[in-house]
């Protein structure tokens, strides 16, 4: 298993557009993957009611976890998509 912290630069932060890229991303991915505000509670990153619960915005930091064969390659991909501006 491993960690990541990662600022949320999206304007939105993880509504809409960015949260389904988020759970579409998790979904591609055979690793357990969680996302969670930093230092508090995490849910399953694959949920798009989940994510969207969580109510982080833009400048937020938050922890990612994946467990699995695709581990590294799944959080390389949330990390892109959670630290590029929408265009």
């Amino acid at each position: 298993m491993i960690e990541r912290t990662v600022t949320v630069v999206p304007e939105d932060g993880l509504h809409a557009r960015p949260a389904s890229q988020v759970v579409e991303a998790a979904n591609s991915y055979d690793s357990s993957v969680t996302v969670g505000p930093a230092g508090g509670d995490s849910v399953d990153a694959s949920s798009m009611l989940g994510v969207t619960s969580l109510g982080v915005g833009s400048g937020d930091a938050v922890d990612l976890t994946a467990d699995g064969p695709d581990e590294q390659a799944a959080l390389d991909e949330l990390e892109t998509i959670l630290t590029t501006p929408e265009s």
